[in-house]
């Protein structure tokens, strides 16, 4: 019975993640055309009924734990598919759709964790280190997207080459989860920790040998 029950609340999450871009994609509408203001309006007489509540939230859950369910099994949903068809005809809409359905997929598609690189950088300057998430890369430059805490679906979006950046033995859910705990859940921090401050006498050397070049060429 517990196992079932966690498998259709795990539905339930998928499908919460599923419809996060199409939700976004109204909020735009809501607050630019405020399209769904006579909604909220008729509602809102009804936030007193216990009986309503209740009918919503079964609806709510039952419809997004089924949209879990068809994404979880067939990677695919009736009712997301309908509303893709109908945003991608949308100008600009549709690339707000589009960049927010790969986000969202970045953060919660485990299966692919493995492919994904986590690095530190240093920012905004050097001698601070923070993890990032690697999003693209051509040739030696990588862009990487630095997430900020404890919300890590906000953040930095910044260019730098390979050399600048040491690759992480944390994977996606457990840097995440770094982030997200501001540092209180630090997986791996011995190690961690200690290959960044491998780094630091070398840098702090390479700064004085360019000191001290500096100060002679002065005289």
């Amino acid at each position: 019975m517990i196992e079932h029950v966690k498998k259709i609340f795990n539905y339930f999450l998928i499908g919460v993640l599923g419809v996060i871009p199409i939700v976004l994609v109204l909020q735009i509408f809501i607050v630019v055309k405020n399209m769904i203001s006579g909604l909220f309006f008729q509602v809102y007489g009804y936030v007193d009924s216990y009986a309503y509540t209740v009918v919503v939230f079964i609806i709510s859950f039952s419809l997004l734990a089924s949209i879990g369910y068809s994404l979880s099994k067939y990677r695919s949903s009736l009712v997301i598919g309908f509303f893709e068809r109908v945003i991608n005809k949308i100008p600009f809409v549709n690339t707000v759709y589009r960049v927010s359905k790969k986000i969202v997929k970045m953060f919660s598609n485990h299966e692919q964790d493995d492919d994904r690189e986590v690095v530190y950088v240093e920012y905004p300057k050097d001698g601070l280190w923070v993890p990032a998430y690697v999003t693209n890369k051509q040739g030696d430059m990588y862009i990487v997207y630095i997430p900020t805490s404890p919300n890590p679906t906000s953040g930095f979006t910044v260019i730098v080459h390979e050399s600048k950046l040491v690759k992480s033995l944390l994977d996606l859910e457990q840097v995440t989860s770094f982030i997200a705990s501001v540092g209180f859940d630090y997986p791996r921090k011995d190690e961690e920790v200690d290959r960044l401050a491998q780094l630091k006498p070398v840098q702090l050397v390479s700064n004085t040998v360019e000191t001290t070049e500096h100060s002679a060429g002065s005289e």
